[in-house]
């Protein structure tokens, strides 16, 4: 007899692995003839980096980013057991989680994070990366990731924007001169689960920018700098990221990577 054990995990309470472990336990001790299979799942959000690593016996890596604030976070990122693979969840450096309510402000938390756990995972040499995108706290555009590339995003004067998707209005420039060499090299697939585009009613600022702590104002400011950083994209980089499903997913971070 085959026995297939392919849990979700148990949020707060056991991961996916520790989940299909116990399963195993009870079953061995009911069937103990049976051949067992272990195949620990996610559904794409939280523990799926660690599903995903412990289903190919490969290893988590420690990694300090900016957090979604501009304070040094401790996070990780999971590289598979091909050694060619790593995963990426954006919400481990950048989500909302990682904001205390009173402080949640999508005109100033930024993406950067995700951009550095990006090169964390170049940095082990990766052909691939896939990357969870959901559970902001941002509405950049991506752009804070785009930075922490090497991408320059300039303002009428030559100056670098700040970071975070108040400041988008005030881009006139992007120079991808600096951009990692290594982006040429590495493939992406991008695991969302939303197909609201970048701007608009059913963009990323008008529909999730409430919950990231945006005012009605605020939400109305933001989607005209996402529309205006789509506009600068599209004059600079030849790519129309405004109307494209999935580009408004975690605050406009999936229209940064099709850019990028």
């Amino acid at each position: 007899m085959k026995i297939v054990i392919a849990p979700d995990s148990f949020k707060g309470g056991m991961t996916a692995k520790q989940a299909a472990d116990a399963i195993e336990t009870g079953v061995k001790r009911v069937f103990p003839e049976s051949d067992r299979v272990k195949v620990p799942m996610a559904d794409g959000g939280e523990g799926t980096v660690q599903a995903l690593v412990d289903a190919t016996g490969g290893t988590m890596l420690q990694k300090y980013v900016t957090g979604p604030l501009g304070k040094p976070i401790a996070t990780s990122f999971g590289l598979l057991g091909d050694h060619e693979t790593a995963v990426i969840e954006m919400a481990a450096a950048s989500g909302l989680e990682a904001v205390p309510v009173s402080e949640r402000n999508p005109s100033v938390t930024t993406t950067y994070g995700t951009g550095e756990l990006i090169l964390a995972a170049m940095d082990q040499g990766v052909k691939r990366i896939i990357i969870g995108i959901g559970g902001s706290a941002t509405v950049d555009g991506g752009a804070g990731m785009a930075q922490a590339l090497g991408v320059h995003l300039l303002d009428e004067t030559g100056t670098e924007l700040q970071v975070g998707g108040g400041q988008l209005g005030q881009l006139t420039h992007i120079d991808i001169t600096g951009l990692d060499h290594r982006i040429q090299d590495v493939s992406f697939l991008v695991a969302s689960d939303v197909t609201n585009p970048l701007i608009g009613e059913n963009g990323a600022a008008a529909v999730f920018g409430p919950q990231k702590g945006a005012t009605s104002e605020m939400v109305k400011q933001l989607d005209r700098n996402l529309a205006h950083f789509a506009q600068i994209i599209e004059m600079d980089l030849g790519v129309k990221v405004g109307e494209i499903p999935g580009a408004g997913a975690a605050g406009g971070l999936g229209a940064g990577l099709i850019a990028s």
